[in-house]
């Protein structure tokens, strides 16, 4: 590509080419008028009577050919020893009786190079996707908490007295030791695939009725905000392979989509989501109760959307991404 101050840009070209062949300028003339030599300007206007104003743009230097390439039975044994035993340039030119260079341009080339680019579990390339507007796909899924004992979990004021805190809580039913069972907080979550807006409630179950109770509220909260729901990702938990999970969405006119079994990357999105959550609002500081805890969560899910940047929206706060909100531009 020729740079801003180039003698001879693509327009340039044209008007020295224009000046060869159609106005019948001699080509020693028209180099000297452009400043070039004259095997370049041949050159350009050889390129114009043959392929018009088209010829004039540049092409790619890459050979035609190259006798001397990595043949394809070896690549591909390169790129399988990346995917599959995740090894490095210079195990796999040991291997496959390369140089480590040549290993790692292979692995450049197939944009491999980097294991972050990779899925940990496969080792294949990640897969990355993003609806093109809000509403086409929502994600549905439970993260699963347990219950804070008062005055404090063990995680901030240490087993022991976490121990002794637990066994203070009143009105908790006991187990096989007579341990005091604190129950778990179920956090049924519902994230928008292209905005990355998230909605949040906390229930003490995961059943079907209590999942399909929070869809049709979180389709409810969408929809004031102006995204109308086509889609439902979910895992393939109990509550989503309800009949009740099945005729819920067909009454909301939402089609139900199930990830692949063993493969929560599918669903990648709402997991990133839970790693924030539990990392800036369940264990960020000391609750010492389970309903202060509970209480924290609107405002934190407030922070997420308006407030709290996200690398996925460019920076910006996920409710950015969603253009006829009531007063965004006031």
């Amino acid at each position: 590509m020729a740079h801003a101050n180039a003698v001879l840009t693509p327009r340039a070209r044209l008007r020295l080419a224009r000046l060869v062949v159609e106005d019948g300028w001699p080509v020693a003339r028209a180099a000297e008028r452009f400043q070039v030599s004259w095997p370049t300007a041949n050159r350009w206007a050889r390129r114009y009577r043959e392929h018009g104003p088209a010829g004039m743009l540049d092409r790619s230097s890459r050979p035609r050919r190259c006798p001397r390439a990595t043949p394809a039975p070896v690549v591909r044994k390169i790129v399988h020893l990346r995917w599959k035993q995740r090894l490095g340039p210079v195990a796999i030119a040991a291997r496959v009786a390369v140089a480590p260079s040549t290993a790692h341009q292979v692995l450049r080339r197939c944009r491999i190079n980097r294991l972050a680019h990779l899925d940990r579990a496969t080792g294949e390339p990640v897969r990355r996707y993003e609806h093109p507007a809000p509403g086409d796909l929502l994600h549905v899924d439970v993260k699963k908490l347990g219950n804070i004992p008062d005055h404090g979990g063990w995680r901030f004021v240490g087993r022991a007295q976490g121990k002794r805190n637990r066994a203070a809580t009143p009105d908790k039913p006991r187990n096989r030791q007579h341990n005091p069972q604190m129950g778990t907080a179920y956090v049924h979550t519902v994230l928008d695939d292209h905005s990355r807006v998230a909605y949040a409630e906390i229930h003490d179950d995961e059943t079907a009725a209590t999942a399909t109770a929070v869809l049709r509220r979180a389709v409810a909260w969408f929809a004031i905000r102006g995204i109308a729901t086509h889609r439902v990702l979910s895992d393939n938990g109990s509550a989503y392979r309800s009949h009740l999970w099945r005729d819920t969405c067909a009454e909301l006119g939402i089609t139900p989509k199930k990830t692949r079994p063993y493969r929560p990357q599918t669903n990648g999105k709402i997991e990133r989501f839970h790693r924030t959550l539990a990392h800036e609002w369940a264990f960020r500081r000391l609750y010492t109760s389970e309903s202060q805890r509970r209480k924290a969560l609107p405002g934190w899910i407030h922070e997420y959307n308006h407030h709290r940047p996200h690398t996925a929206t460019g920076r910006h706060p996920p409710i950015t991404r969603l253009t006829n909100l009531s007063g965004q531009y006031t």
